[in-house]
C-alpha cells in the first residue's frame, strides 16, 4: 500500500489534517503543542485508490521528547512515498519550520507543502513567505472547514508512484484494543510484540496521550493493535481527558479488548474497564504483565491475590506475560483469535430450542397468579455479541433469577461463559 507521512513542527495542525483526510476523529487534537508523540496510522479511501496516512509528532519541539520523536519520524520516512510538510498558514515562519525543511531536503522524499488553518480564501494572499522553504507552491487547506482537501488529494496522487493494482482480497483484521491504568505496561507490551520501540515508554504516567493503531500479522491472521492512553480516575488536563475518551472509544471499536493488568496494582479501575468492555459486547482477555518480576516462590501467592481482587472477572481468560522476557506473547494472539471466533458463534435454531426444552424441565418456571411463564420459541439473530431472543407468553413474568439461570445455562452448555452475550424477551411475534 502507498504510504504518505505528515511532518511538521508542533501545533501546526498535523493531527487535524490527519483526521480530516481520514474522515473521522482518530487523533486527539488540542490547542497545545506536543499532543502527538507516537506514530498514528490510518487508511485513506479515495476514488483513485487507498493509501496509508501516518501522523507524526512535532519536530524540533524543544522538550524532553524531541529526540525520541525524531527517531520515530526517521523510521516513518524510511519507506514514505510522499511527505506532507505541514506549516501554519496564518503564522509567521519559525526557525523550527526552516529546520524541518532542511531535514526533509536531506531525506530526499517527494514533498508537498501544505499550508494549514487557511480558513478564508483572502488569507491565501499572505502565503508568499512559504516559498522561502523551497518546496514550491503551498496548498492552502483548512481542516476545520474542509477547504483545499480535494486539491491536496489530487497532488498526493500525482506524486505517488504507479503501482500494479493488488487483486488479492484483503484479509479482515481483528482489532485489539490494549487498555489499562497508566504504567500498567501497555506500551511496553506493544513494543515487545513488534520487536521495536514503536511507542515511547517512560516511567512517567501519561506518556501515551492518544490511541496508536499498528498493523501486525501473526499465525496467518491480520491484527490492528491499538495502544491507548492509561485511564486514571480523574484526568489531570484537557489533553488527558480527550485521550481517555479516545481510549474508551477504542474499546467500543475493538473486536477483542486486551485488559493489561499490573499484578502489583490491581483495583476498581480494572473492574470498571472490564465492565465497560462487556457492556459494549466486547470479549475481554486479561493480560497480566510484568510476570518476570514475580519470583517462582511468590507466584502462587500473587495468583491467589489476583483471583481475589478480580473475583468478578473470574470467568474471563487470562495470560501471564512479560514484555522483558517475551513470555507468552504468542498466547495473547491465540487467545484473541479464539475469543473473536467465540464471539461470532451462531447456534442453529433447532439446537437452541432443544436446549431450551431441557433447561425449562430442570427449573420451576416463574408464574404470576397461577399463570406460568412459557418460552414459546428461541432464536439467535445476531453475533458479536451473540444475541438470543426468547419469545414468551408474558415477558413481564421473567424474573431476574430466571434470567440469570438462562445466562448460566447458555454460558455453560453453549460454551459462551468467557464472552458477553445478550438475552432479549419478547411477547408473541409482533408483540412486545
Amino acid at each position: 500500500m502507498h504510504k504518505v507521512v505528515i511532518v511538521g513542527r508542533p501545533n501546526v495542525g498535523k493531527s487535524s489534517l490527519f483526521n480530516r483526510l481520514l474522515g473521522r476523529r482518530s487523533a486527539v487534537v488540542a490547542d497545545v503543542p506536543g499532543v502527538t508523540r507516537d506514530l498514528k496510522e490510518g487508511v485513506v479511501e479515495t476514488e483513485k485508490g487507498r493509501f496509508l496516512l501516518v501522523d507524526t509528532g512535532g519536530l524540533w519541539s524543544g522538550d524532553r521528547w524531541e529526540k525520541k520523536i525524531q527517531e520515530k519520524v526517521d523510521r516513518a520516512l524510511e519507506d514514505a512515498e510522499v511527505v506532507l510538510f505541514a506549516v501554519d498558514g496564518r503564522a509567521e515562519l519559525t526557525p523550527a519550520d526552516y529546520e524541518v525543511a532542511e531535514y526533509l531536503r536531506k531525506k530526499g522524499r517527494p514533498v508537498i507543502l501544505v499550508a494549514t488553518k487557511v480558513d478564508d480564501p483572502k488569507h491565501e494572499a499572505y502565503l508568499g513567505p512559504l516559498y522561502a522553504l523551497g518546496f514550491g507552491d503551498p496548498i492552502p487547506t483548512s481542516s476545520e472547514h474542509a477547504r483545499g482537501l480535494d486539491d491536496l488529494l489530487e497532488a498526493i496522487w500525482q506524486k505517488l508512484p504507479v503501482k500494479q493494482i493488488d487483486t488479492e482480497p484483503e484479509v479482515a483484521a481483528i482489532r485489539l484494543a490494549i487498555v489499562g491504568r497508566p504504567n500498567a505496561g501497555k506500551s511496553s507490551l506493544l513494543n515487545a510484540i513488534l520487536g521495536e520501540e514503536r511507542v515511547i515508554v517512560s516511567e512517567e504516567p501519561g506518556t501515551t496521550r492518544d490511541a496508536i493503531d499498528v498493523e501486525f500479522f501473526f499465525g496467518g491472521n491480520r491484527f490492528i493493535l491499538v495502544d491507548t492512553a492509561g485511564i486514571r480516575k480523574r484526568p489531570e488536563s484537557l489533553v488527558e481527558e480527550l485521550a481517555i475518551k479516545r481510549s474508551l472509544r477504542a474499546i467500543e471499536e475493538a473486536d477483542v479488548v486486551l485488559l493489561v493488568v499490573d499484578p502489583f496494582q490491581v483495583g476498581d479501575r480494572e473492574l470498571k474497564l472490564a465492565n465497560h468492555a462487556m457492556e459494549k459486547g466486547k470479549p475481554t482477555l486479561l493480560v497480566i504483565t510484568k510476570w518476570d518480576l514475580v519470583t517462582k516462590e511468590e507466584a502462587p501467592k500473587v495468583r491467589r491475590e489476583l483471583r481475589e481482587k478480580l473475583a468478578h472477572l473470574e470467568h474471563l481468560p487470562r495470560v501471564f506475560t512479560s514484555a522483558f522476557t517475551r513470555q507468552n506473547l504468542d498466547k495473547i494472539f491465540r487467545e484473541a483469535v479464539r475469543l473473536h471466533e467465540l464471539n461470532h458463534t451462531r447456534i442453529p435454531t433447532a439446537e437452541l430450542n432443544r436446549f431450551v426444552g431441557v433447561w425449562t424441565t430442570k427449573v420451576q418456571m416463574p408464574n404470576f397468579k397461577g399463570k406460568p411463564l412459557k418460552i414459546l420459541y428461541a432464536t439467535q439473530p445476531e453475533v458479536a455479541p451473540p444475541t438470543f431472543v426468547f419469545f414468551v407468553n408474558h415477558p413481564e413474568f421473567v424474573t431476574r433469577a430466571f434470567e440469570n439461570y438462562l445466562k448460566n445455562r447458555i454460558g455453560e452448555d453453549l460454551g459462551l461463559k468467557e464472552i458477553p452475550f445478550r438475552l432479549i424477551f419478547r411477547g408473541r411475534r409482533g408483540e412486545e
